[in-house]
This record gives C-alpha cells, structure tokens and sequence, in this order.
C-alpha cells in the first residue's frame, strides 16, 4: 500500500559549502568565509553545511543526497590551470588542489541530478572549468582588459565596493532575476573566463567584454554564477538579494519535491 501524505515544505533547506584547504599556523584545515555562511542563512534563509575538501576522495553520491542546493564561494585559491590544459603562470598565487578535486566532480553531478547551484567568483570559474572552459590567469595582462583586482591596502569595505558595472543580456535568467539591464558590482578577482564551458552561456559582460555572470540553460534547476560578490551586504543591495533569494526559491522547490517523493514510496 502507498502511504500519500502533503508535502512537508516546512524543512530548511540544506545547502552545502564545500570548503577550502588551508594551512593556519602548524596545522590544515578546512575553512570557509562567515560571509557565504551568513548569507546562505540570512539571505536564502536555508541552513549552510560546510563540506570538507577531501579531493577526488569525496563521496559525491552520498553529499548530493544531503544538499538541497550547493553554494561554491569564492577564495584566495586559484584553480590549477592543469585543469583547463595550461601551466602554472605566477607560482606565488595560492592553489588548492584537494577543493579542485571536490568541487569540478561536485559540480557535473549536481547539475545530471537537479541540484541547484550558486557560484560566487572562484566557484564561477570553478564551474566554467568544470564544463571544458578555460581561464585567463591575469586577466589585467590581457589587451584591451581592465584590472579587476581590489585594492590589497584598502579597508574591506571599499575593497568590496560597486566600483564597475555590468550589462545583464536581455532576456537572460540574471536579466529576470534582477530586473535590471545594468548592475554596479565589486571586483575582487586577477583571473576569468578566457573560453565558455560547453552548455554553459554568458548573463553579463563588464564593460571590457570579460565574461561577469554564466548560467546553464540545459540544467535540470537553478545554476547561475557571478564573478562578482554578491554575498558582501547582501541585504542592503536589491540586486544581491534577490540572487540570493531565488536561489532559495529552487532550493525550497527541491525540498518539496524531495518530501512529495518520499511520501509517495510503498511502506
């Protein structure tokens, strides 16, 4: 016999954060910003696990099964260029092969299953790399590219200042989700997208001509990123929030989807 119940839709959402590999002091950890906790809890109003990054070890089957949906937030990390074919440009710049190993296997299972997906500047090139694309390591040193690197002796309030805009394409799921045409947004990154992923297209250019914003048409559920930071204030500027809050929206969705199908299994 089936048991059909309602949906329970009163669960918080779940939504993972797959963590960076950092050495503090003597010791490895895993880490992630209270910024992206802060803003999966306040702004998507859903509860933030912090994953860790174990690399290709990671059992991604059994993690899908917890998220509701997957934040990949930005880092100090640049992905290693071997992941897009190309060597290692500035061997000063940091890496963090064990979250590379996480998060690329992460990213092409939660998009086959449904699982929503926001990226947030090295989780918007993150995904990017995951689908074939590629990246300029010093975007600066590109002719005809701007600097998009913040200030490193400035306060973090006007690191993270709107200091360049970005033009959403018409029509296009960042256009929708914000209502607007034109964004101002901080810029706080030295590489981006040099070529698109496969399946993935562009939602916004600076003014430039890099890439700011991809989604993934094809997706089964939401899948957005932005090279900016909207997590920073989040709630003080519209056009942040409202990214936030529809990612909540397809995770939300999933939970009730989730609910429904289990309440319809035989006892």
């Amino acid at each position: 016999m089936k048991q059909v119940n309602q949906p329970n839709q009163s669960r918080v959402p779940v939504v993972l954060l797959p963590a960076d590999s950092k050495q503090l002091g003597n010791h490895p950890f895993h880490v992630a910003g209270n910024k992206y906790v802060a803003a999966i809890a306040n702004a998507a109003n859903s509860l933030p696990l912090i994953i860790p990054a174990f690399g290709t070890k990671s059992d991604v089957a059994t993690l899908l099964e917890v998220a509701d949906g997957i934040l990949l937030t930005g880092a100090v990390s640049n992905i290693h260029p071997s992941n897009f074919n190309q060597t290692v440009r500035d061997p000063s710049l940091p890496l963090d092969e064990d979250r590379d190993g996480l998060t690329l296997n992460l990213i092409r299972a939660a998009v086959a299953q449904g699982v929503p997906l926001l990226g947030i500047c090295r989780g918007f090139q993150e995904i990017n790399v995951a689908f074939g694309g590629s990246l300029h390591q010093a975007v600066h040193e590109v002719e005809g590219m701007s600097d998009h690197r913040e200030p490193k002796e400035d306060t973090l309030d006007k690191q993270y200042a709107q200091v360049h805009s970005v033009n959403t394409v018409p029509g296009g799921m960042l256009d929708k989700i914000t209502g607007h045409s034109k964004l101002m947004v901080n810029s706080l990154h030295g590489q981006g997208i040099d070529r698109l992923g496969t399946g993935l297209v562009a939602e916004a250019f600076a003014e430039d001509g890099l890439i700011e914003a991809t989604s993934i048409p094809n997706a089964k559920a939401f899948a957005l990123a932005v090279q900016w930071h909207p997590e920073w204030n989040v709630l003080n500027i519209p056009s942040y929030l409202a990214i936030f809050r529809a990612f909540e929206k397809a995770c939300r969705k999933r939970v009730a989807e989730r609910s429904a199908h289990n309440n319809t299994k035989p006892n």
